[in-house]
């Protein structure tokens, strides 16, 4: 495989092109080919006891509106036609980071500067589904009407 993408490289095949021939020839990885349940079990696979807090996130945001779940192997984004929204991450054994695509809202409290992705300046940190609260929901509505 090192061989293939040596040559494709010499080529002047790069990046998405040269992956895509390399998985086509050798096979792709599971995590391509897995379902989103898949991917999700995944995720807390380690950490059973997250779990109702991604369920309890989902479950919130059902009522949003029009988005697309968008399930990869580290964590989920939820999608407006538009743009991302909101990313979903058990960063740790013990918290669930929710990133949140929010302009001009300022760090305090609860909401702290992303680690999660450039794209999402705030995240809050979650240990219990009980934190889904009012406020989160808050911002996780917030966001979605600022992105669709």
């Amino acid at each position: 495989m090192k061989r293939a993408s040596a040559w494709l490289t010499k080529e002047g095949v790069t990046g998405y092109a040269q992956s895509l021939l390399v998985m086509e020839r050798f096979g792709y990885p599971e995590f391509l080919l897995a379902s989103s349940d898949e991917l999700v079990d995944g995720q807390y696979a380690d950490r059973l006891h997250l779990r109702p807090i991604f369920d309890a996130i989902i479950d919130a945001a059902a009522g949003l509106g029009q988005f697309v779940v968008q399930t990869r192997k580290t964590c989920v984004s939820l999608v407006t036609p538009k743009r991302t929204f909101a990313r979903i991450q058990p960063t740790t054994k013990s918290r669930v980071d929710l990133g949140l695509r929010l302009e001009g809202r300022r760090v305090g409290g609860r909401l702290q500067p992303s680690k999660i992705h450039e794209t999402m300046q705030l995240q809050t940190s979650l240990t219990s589904p009980e934190q889904v609260d009012s406020e989160v929901l808050g911002w996780l509505h917030q966001a979605y009407e600022e992105n669709t």
